[in-house]
């Protein structure tokens, strides 16, 4: 059990049997009355965002989450499969759990998967892929950075803003939180 005074956005609470992790947390003392906490919650199981508020130093159950690291093998209609690296154990995550990051992971890749008590919640991709572009418009001599965008294919079958001046056959780091452009990779 935490105060509510101890929580911070990322952590994840036990609230009436669901599970639910901290988006936004604000400390509010009105003129009078008692001080309470508002918090924006996202539930790990439904993916819905609910806003709750807390009486200052109310006392809220801490989940516990475990992390392992796990390989991408594939992905299949019942969804994304992922492999335990030490007990070889296989776990199929649904797409909807890594949101817009699925269509960053390339067979292979090693993530962190969340569990909570032997159920798999979710996975923690890295920061940054390495992915090789496969189809895009080809690029010009005299083409900059600064001189526009043009979208290119990767090899995982997603689409992103690339600049000009990259061709097919390049590897490009593509921020797999936001699904943009880092730089070119020699």
């Amino acid at each position: 059990m935490i105060s509510t005074n101890d929580m911070r956005p990322g952590m994840t609470l036990d609230v009436e049997g669901d599970l639910y992790t901290i988006l936004e947390y604000q400390h509010h003392k009105p003129g009078k009355g008692h001080a309470m906490v508002r918090t924006k919650l996202r539930n790990l199981r439904t993916g819905a965002v609910v806003d709750r508020t807390f009486r200052a130093d109310e006392k809220v159950e801490q989940a516990r989450l475990d992390k392992r690291d796990m390989q991408y093998l594939y992905s299949d209609a019942s969804g994304l499969v992922f492999m335990d690296t030490e007990t070889y154990e296989q776990v199929t995550l649904t797409k909807d759990l890594l949101g817009e990051g699925a269509k960053f992971l390339k067979e292979g890749q090693v993530a962190q998967v969340l569990f909570h008590q032997s159920t798999a919640l979710g996975a923690e991709l890295p920061t940054t892929v390495d992915l090789e572009i496969t189809e895009t418009d080809p690029g010009l001599q005299g083409d900059r950075s600064s001189a526009g965008n043009k979208p290119a294919t990767l090899e995982t079958g997603a689409v992103v803003q690339v600049p000009l001046f990259l061709n097919v056959g390049e590897k490009v780091r593509v921020d797999t939180r936001t699904g943009s452009y880092v730089t070119r990779v020699r």
